[in-house]
């Protein structure tokens, strides 16, 4: 019973009778050792009753290194249900919790497969997982737990963590957390009556101060009295509880009785406390071999040390494996874990246990352990366990007798931290590495890490001169190998906006007089594209990039998805909106399809920023914050960054200016040219749509208005608006200089739209006689396709020019179109601005905007999202699997959506009009 713990109960409480309605919610318990968090777990597990299934598991210190052994001993009652999941989430668990061996799945798909796994389990009753000593868990079981936390919703699940708050701190970002601190002194002395009650005054005293309110150790100091102490005829100062924080007194109190034990019931805990798996089989062949027996065991069960049952052993509590292994001498621990590397040799499915179990052994270098270990980094990476891959690579370093081999293995634990997401250990990994690398392969694969890390850091500089640097060191050796690491180099000068570095490159690369071709021979001409749109020629640049895109149009399609994504990159690069959006669609669904959740958020920004153009604005909401939730699920904060652009470029458009300058100031740190330009290009859009052409100037100014920036990607995005605001502004100077960069880009581009907003801009700035043919031109290209707002905008600035020439007629005709499109795409200034110019033209009714009245408008962009995919006829499970969701939260989905549209079934959808495809043509 709980003695005390009111305002941890009803937290606990709550979670469950949460579970209990329907709805989901985690919970990280978090204190010191013995404070009572395994305790509360208990109480939970308790309160939950009949009417809810639990699922307990716990973290291991000594399994930390193996992938996903957190996540196996949770699921453990509950595998028999994975073959009920989607073929390809089935899969990835299986392949997680080894049982389909070989399996190479993306590691976020596990977290997925968790997540479906978890709803599945609460279809019948609410379900309860609780997970003790968290802060032990292996990496990948974390991250899949934590992913699956902060997804789920309508399930009827509820998760309960227990955390020490010490060096091992268990992340859980966006999961609520609870300390628990040491009960009170009534509490306290309660707790203490209760197990020791016979303790004399001054005894009870001093145990009641040195154990602070720790309850585990008010329930341990107790025993290392000896009778007078108890009885306050000898001084309790004579056992040595002194200063030390209570959890390290509980930890010393076990020590303690362990050592009381005989040699023998010692070193049979000692082989528990070593093995990682606590079968009882295993402990007992490990002990014979050190010449003890189950007699042994026995003697440690009664001494209430352990618990024996269903074939395992179980410390009464961690700190008892702690104390257990950490009061043995050196000599006795690589014993015991040499006897359960002979104990584990050749039984199948324990290859990676006896691989560690053999290095633990281990007392130098030693080839044959660190390759044992190599292997287990292999098995490791097949299952995901990216975190395990690195610690078994280190360890395998630390053993290698040959410096090369040791230079390679830190390589490789370097590069397993980095995708992992550990960079601070990733990068020291690297460091040690560096100085025993030599061979060109090896030092072109610490480089990539190496600059892996440094874009995590935002240091796309250092990433840049990284890989040029590196090959620039190999090229007399393999000058294939530095012509790639040359062509990656182009990714964070790009990103870091260091066109002079990008320029550098691509005449370094020029200068190669190779006889290399073949494959070599497109990244050269990239560079060579590239290195034109940082120059003084973009022109030329752009149409380097057209020619190879074409040329590639030709052929068949990369294989790889991130092949496929750059290519899309390329075609919103040179303005071919349709195209990207096409390729960026195909890629999403195979995202999708192959469970690839890593890779998309980067689908989703290109999915999200072809939409945007093509005038798919709902669309694009949908995509970019669906996108925005993946990305900052999987930490990855650059993709992150890029879809926080999309979405204030959309609030900008709308008019929205709080929520645009809120999403700005999220991205305003950012200094990579595609989020910083898309930050600059939103500010600039609202700023002019609220008739603010000043402070649009200002900022662009500020930003290097003419620079190398504005020889990017950006121009077409940024420059018309600069060219309207400068006019607005009566800075015609601004206004030619600017109109120059976007004639010069819309020459080298082939999509009708930008050509007419090049034709917008010289209308803007041209005399009366001239003005009305650019106009007339530029509307006939729009026609034709392309980016509607644009086309809007075209015609709004033509009808506000015939109106101050007194055409009245004709001017409302433009306008009147215009108006019409703002108001489709939700541009509220902008339709403000068309309608106050068809009243000033004459106009009589031109209405205060368009109702809200379309059942899109009715929807959020989840729904819309899930309302879409259920009228094609999918089902929950289907749509789940899509959208990373479990099938109970897109039936949540469906119950809020369905009344909003005034349907009751799926039947019903298909009479409803969802498409928005209306504002591809206008």
């Amino acid at each position: 019973m709980l003695i005390g713990r009111i305002r941890e109960r009803a937290a606990v409480d709550r979670l469950l009778a949460a579970a209990r309605a329907g709805k989901s919610g985690s919970l990280v318990l978090r204190g010191e050792a013995g404070i009572g968090k395994s305790a509360l777990l208990d109480y939970a597990a308790e309160a939950a009753g009949d009417g809810m299934r639990v699922l307990r598991g716990a973290g291991f210190e000594p399994e930390m290194e193996l992938p996903f052994a957190g996540l196996h001993l949770l699921l453990r009652g509950a595998a028999g249900t994975i073959d009920v999941l989607p073929e390809v989430q089935a899969r990835a668990l299986r392949g997680a919790l080894g049982l389909e061996p070989g399996y190479d799945g993306d590691r976020f798909l596990v977290g997925l497969a968790l997540l479906t796994l978890l709803a599945d389990l609460a279809e019948r009753r609410p379900l309860l997982c609780l997970v003790d000593d968290a802060q032990w868990l292996d990496h990948a079981s974390a991250e899949a737990l934590m992913f699956a936390a902060r997804r789920l919703d309508a399930e009827g699940v509820a998760l309960l963590f227990a955390a020490r708050e010490d060096e091992h701190a268990f992340p859980a970002a966006g999961v609520p957390d609870l300390r628990l601190t040491g009960l009170d002194a009534t509490r306290a002395a309660e707790l203490l009556a209760a197990h020791a009650g016979d303790l004399a005054a001054r005894a009870r005293e001093r145990v009641l101060r040195e154990a602070q309110g720790n309850p585990l150790a008010l329930l341990e100091l107790p025993a290392l009295l000896t009778a007078a102490q108890s009885t306050d005829e000898a001084p309790i100062h004579a056992i040595g509880i002194g200063s030390s924080p209570a959890s390290g007194r509980v930890h010393q109190a076990f020590r303690d009785r362990v050592a009381r034990l005989p040699e023998g019931a010692r070193t049979v805990l000692l082989v528990a406390a070593a093995d990682d798996t606590g079968a009882l089989d295993v402990i007992l062949a490990a002990a014979r071999k050190l010449g003890v027996d189950l007699a042994d065991l026995d003697t440690a069960e009664a001494a209430g040390l352990v618990h024996i049952g269903d074939g395992r052993v179980v410390f009464r509590h961690p700190l008892v494996r702690s104390a257990t292994y950490h009061l043995a001498s050196l000599v006795r621990r690589l014993a015991a874990h040499r006897a359960l590397a002979e104990t584990l040799a050749g039984r199948p499915g324990d290859v990676d246990r006896w691989a560690w179990h053999l290095a633990s052994a281990a007392t130098g270098p030693d080839e044959e352990s660190a390759a044992a270990l190599e292997r287990s980094a292999e098995h490791a990476r097949a299952r995901g366990g990216h975190a395990a891959v690195s610690a078994a690579c280190e360890r395998a370093a630390q053993l290698s007798p040959d410096p090369r081999e040791r230079g390679r293995r830190l390589t490789l634990a370097a590069a397993a931290a980095a995708e992992a997401g550990l960079y601070e250990r990733a990068g020291d990994l690297a460091d040690r590495a560096a100085s025993d690398v030599a061979d060109p392969k090896a030092l072109a694969y610490l480089a990539r890490t190496r600059a892996m890390i440094a874009m995590a850091h935002g240091e796309a500089g250092k990433a840049h001169a990284l890989l040029a640097g590196t090959a620039e060191a190999i090229i007399g050796q393999a000058e294939d190998m530095a012509i790639t690491l040359f062509f990656e180099a182009l990714t964070p000068a790009w990103i870091g906006s260091d066109y002079a570095a990008l320029a550098r490159t691509a005449t370094r690369v020029s200068e190669l007089h190779s006889t290399k071709g073949g494959q070599l021979q497109p990244m050269r001409r990239v560079l060579t594209g590239m290195g034109g749109l940082a120059g003084e020629e973009p022109p030329a640049g752009l149409a380097w990039l057209r020619d190879m895109i074409e040329g590639l149009r030709d052929r068949t399609e990369p294989v790889e998805l991130q092949e496929r994504a750059q290519l899309a990159i390329w075609d919103l690069v040179i303005g071919d909106d349709s195209m990207a959006h096409d390729r960026a669609v195909a890629i999403e669904r195979e995202c999708r399809a192959q469970g690839a959740i890593g890779l998309l958020p980067l689908a989703l920004a290109l999915v999200a920023r072809s939409q945007m153009f093509l005038g798919m604005h709902r669309e694009a909401l949908a995509s970019a914050e669906e996108g925005l939730r993946v990305a900052r699920d999987t930490d990855q904060g650059y993709y992150a960054a890029l879809l926080v652009g999309v979405l204030t470029y959309l609030a900008a458009l709308e008019g929205d200016e709080e929520r645009c300058l809120k999403l700005a100031e999220q991205i305003a740190d950012v200094r990579d040219a595609a989020t910083g330009g898309m930050r600059c290009v939103s500010l600039n859009l609202l700023d002019l749509g609220l008739g603010r052409p000043e402070a649009a100037l200002r900022r662009a100014e500020e930003f290097g208005a003419f620079g190398p920036a504005a020889r990017a990607v950006m121009v077409m995005h940024r420059m018309p608006d600069l060219v309207e605001a400068a006019v607005r502004a009566g800075r015609d100077d601004f206004a030619v200089a600017a109109s120059e960069r976007v004639q010069m880009w819309a020459a080298q581009t082939p999509s009708p739209w930008a050509e007419a907003v090049a034709l917008r801009c010289r209308a803007l700035l041209a005399p009366d006689e001239e003005a009305e043919r650019y106009y007339e031109q530029a509307l006939h290209l729009h026609l034709r396709g392309g980016r509607l707002f644009e086309r809007a905008r075209t015609e709004l600035l033509y009808g506000e020019w015939l109106r101050r020439l007194r055409r009245r007629a004709d001017a409302r005709r433009q306008l009147r179109s215009a108006l019409d499109i703002f108001e489709r795409l939700g541009s509220r200034p902008w339709a403000d601005r068309a309608r106050a110019e068809l009243r000033a033209a004459g106009e009589r009714q031109t209405g205060e905007g368009r109702p809200s009245e379309g059942v899109l408008d009715r929807l959020t962009p989840q729904e819309l999202q899930i309302i879409r995919m259920a009228a094609t006829g999918l089902s929950n499970r289907d749509i789940a699997a899509q959208l990373f969701l479990s099938p109970r939260t897109i039936g949540y989905h469906l119950y809020k959506a369905y009344p909003k549209l005034g349907v009751a079934s799926r039947a019903e959808l298909a009479r409803l009009d969802l498409d928005e495809g209306e504002c591809l043509t206008g």
